[in-house]
C-alpha cells in the first residue's frame, strides 16, 4: 500500500511542477488553441497539457518497474504485455502531439489507433472470455480481437470527444482511473493499480491548472493518451479476472463520453455529415445552452459520473445476474440524463432516420436512372437519336422541359425543345437553369441549354438531378453527333 501511495503522490507532485513548464513552452512554440465558432473560451490557451500528464505518469510507472518488491516482480512477470502497453501508449501520445501541432487527418488518426490496439491483441491483451457469474464464462473465440479493437478505439475517441469544457475530460478520466485502481487492487492486479494510480495523480496535479478558468488544455496528446491507456488497462484487468465488471465498471464511469460519442455519430449521420465533423450538440454544450456556467456544468457531469460509478461499484459485491441488472439500471439512468438535457429526442430521431432512409432510396433511384441514361447515350448514331436520348433522360429525371438554343455568328437562332406532356402548371415549383454548352470559340456559334426541373418539395433533389444531367452532357464516354453539337439546321 505504501508503494501505491507513493505512486499517486509522486505523479501528482510531478504534474504540479511540470504543467507550468509546459504552459511556458506551449506559448513559446505557438501551441495554443485560438477561439473559434464552437469554442467556449474567449482567449488563446496552451493546448499541449497532455505532455505534463504523460511525463508525470510514465516517470512513476517506469520507476516501479525497477523496484525490488512484489509489485516490481509483478511487472517483470508480464514484461512483454507491459512493454507493448507502454510503447503503444507512447505512440498514441506522439500521434496526438503531432495533431496538436500540425493537425492530422481524422482517417489517419483512426488507422493509427487501430494499429496500436492491434499491437495489444498480438501480445495477448484482448478480451477472450466474459465471466457473467461465478463459475460460468462465455468464450469469445475469434470475436475477442475485433471486440478488443472496438473497445480500445471507441474509448480512446470517447475521451477525446469529451474534452470540450475546462476540466471535463481530466475529471472524468480521474474518476475512471480511480475505479480501475480499486478494481485492480481488489482483484490482486498490482500492475494495473500502479498504472491507474499514476494517471489519477498526474490528473490531480493537472486539474489545478485545467479547471475553470483553465490556463492550459490537455489537447489531443492528453485525451488520446488517457483514453487509450484507460481502455487498455480495463482490458488487462479483465484478462486477469475474466469478470464482466472489468469492462462494465469503467464503461459506467465513462458512460457520458461513450453515449455522447454514439449520439454524436447518430446525429451526424442524420444530418448527412462526416462522422468526424465537429459540432456543438454534445452533452456539455446542451448544459451550457440550458444556462449553466462552465464550472457548474462540469461539476454536474462529475456528479452524474460519480452516481453511475457508485451504482457500478455495487456490481463488485454481486456474483450473479444481479450485477447485470445493476448495470442495466445504470445505463437506463444515463439515457434519462441525455433525454433530460435534450441530446436525444426519440420521436424526432425516428422521424429523421426515416427521412434519411427516404433520401438514400431516392439517391439510389436517381443513380440508376443516370446509369441507364449513360447506356442510352452511348448507343446514339445521329442527331435525331441524340436528341431523343436527351428527352428520355429528361423525362426519367422529372424535368418539365429542355431546350437547346443555338445562336449563329450573324445573330440567327434555332431552338430544339422537349416538353413533358404535363409540363403546364405553376412555374413557381420549377427550378430553371441555363447551361452554356459546346465551344463557341471554335464554331463561332453560341449554344445553351435551358432546363426546367420540378422541385417536388426538395430543392436539393432538383439540384442533384441537374448535376446528373450535366454529367450526361460532359461524359467523355458519350458520343455526341458532331453535326448536332454544331447546331446544324438540318437537325
Amino acid at each position: 500500500m505504501r508503494t501505491y501511495l507513493c505512486v499517486y503522490l509522486g505523479s501528482t507532485f510531478l504534474a504540479l511542477l511540470g504543467t507550468p513548464v509546459v504552459i511556458w513552452l506551449a506559448r513559446r512554440i505557438g501551441a495554443v488553441d485560438h477561439p473559434c465558432a464552437r469554442s467556449v473560451h474567449q482567449r488563446p490557451i496552451p493546448r499541449i497539457g497532455g505532455v505534463a500528464i504523460f511525463v508525470s505518469s510514465m516517470c512513476l510507472i517506469l520507476a516501479v518497474l525497477y523496484l525490488h518488491n512484489d509489485i516490481g516482480e509483478a511487472f517483470r512477470a508480464v514484461r512483454l504485455q507491459v512493454t507493448a502497453l507502454l510503447g503503444s501508449a507512447a505512440f498514441i501520445f506522439l500521434l496526438g502531439l503531432v495533431d496538436d501541432l500540425r493537425h492530422l487527418p481524422a482517417g489517419f488518426k483512426f488507422l493509427a489507433e487501430l494499429a496500436a490496439a492491434g499491437t495489444l491483441c498480438l501480445v495477448g491483451v484482448r478480451i477472450d472470455e466474459i465471466g457473467l457469474v461465478d463459475g460460468y464464462a462465455i468464450s469469445l473465440g475469434w470475436l475477442g480481437c475485433p471486440l478488443t479493437l472496438l473497445w480500445v478505439v471507441g474509448i480512446t475517441n470517447a475521451v477525446n470527444l469529451s474534452d470540450g469544457l475546462d476540466g471535463l475530460a481530466a475529471g472524468i478520466s480521474a474518476i475512471t482511473c480511480g475505479v480501475i485502481a480499486a478494481l485492480a487492487i481488489t482483484s490482486d492486479n498490482p500492475m494495473m493499480a500502479v498504472f491507474a494510480l499514476s494517471l489519477v495523480g498526474s490528473l490531480s496535479g493537472f486539474l489545478v491548472f485545467n479547471f475553470n478558468p483553465a490556463r492550459i488544455f490537455m489537447g489531443d496528446c492528453g485525451s488520446l493518451f488517457l483514453g487509450y491507456t484507460i481502455a487498455a488497462s480495463s482490458v488487462m484487468c479483465m484478462t486477469k479476472s475474466s469478470a464482466v465488471v472489468g469492462l462494465t465498471l469503467p464503461a459506467l464511469a465513462l458512460g457520458i463520453p461513450i453515449f455522447d460519442t454514439l449520439f454524436s455519430m447518430l446525429r451526424r449521420y442524420q444530418e448527412r455529415r462526416s462522422l468526424f465533423a465537429s459540432d456543438r450538440g454534445h452533452f456539455h454544450h446542451r448544459l451550457l445552452d440550458l444556462g449553466l456556467r462552465q464550472r457548474h456544468a462540469v461539476i454536474l457531469i462529475y456528479l452524474f459520473t460519480l452516481l453511475c460509478t457508485g451504482l457500478g461499484l455495487l456490481m463488485m459485491a454481486q456474483r450473479d445476474l444481479t450485477s447485470l441488472a445493476i448495470f442495466g439500471g445504470a445505463l437506463l439512468l444515463l439515457l434519462v440524463e441525455f433525454h433530460v438535457v435534450g441530446v436525444i429526442r426519440p420521436r424526432q430521431t425516428l422521424i429523421r432516420l426515416r427521412e434519411r432512409y427516404r433520401l438514400s432510396q431516392q439517391e439510389r433511384g436517381q443513380q440508376r436512372v443516370f446509369e441507364d441514361a449513360q447506356l442510352l447515350f452511348g448507343q446514339v448514331r445521329d442527331g435525331g437519336q441524340w436528341w431523343q436520348a436527351v428527352g428520355e433522360a429528361a423525362g426519367q429525371m422529372g424535368f418539365a422541359w429542355v431546350s437547346l438554343t443555338t445562336t449563329s455568328g450573324d445573330g440567327r437562332t434555332k431552338t430544339e425543345s422537349w416538353r413533358a406532356s404535363e409540363a403546364q402548371g405553376d412555374r413557381s415549383h420549377l427550378l430553371l437553369i441555363t447551361v452554356p454548352w459546346g465551344d463557341g470559340r471554335q464554331t463561332g456559334r453560341k449554344q445553351e441549354f435551358q432546363i426546367a426541373i420540378r422541385i417536388n418539395g426538395s430543392l436539393e433533389d432538383a439540384c442533384r438531378r441537374a448535376c446528373f444531367f450535366g454529367r450526361l452532357l460532359d461524359n467523355p464516354g458519350v458520343s455526341v453527333p458532331r453535326q448536332f453539337a454544331l447546331g446544324d439546321p438540318a437537325c
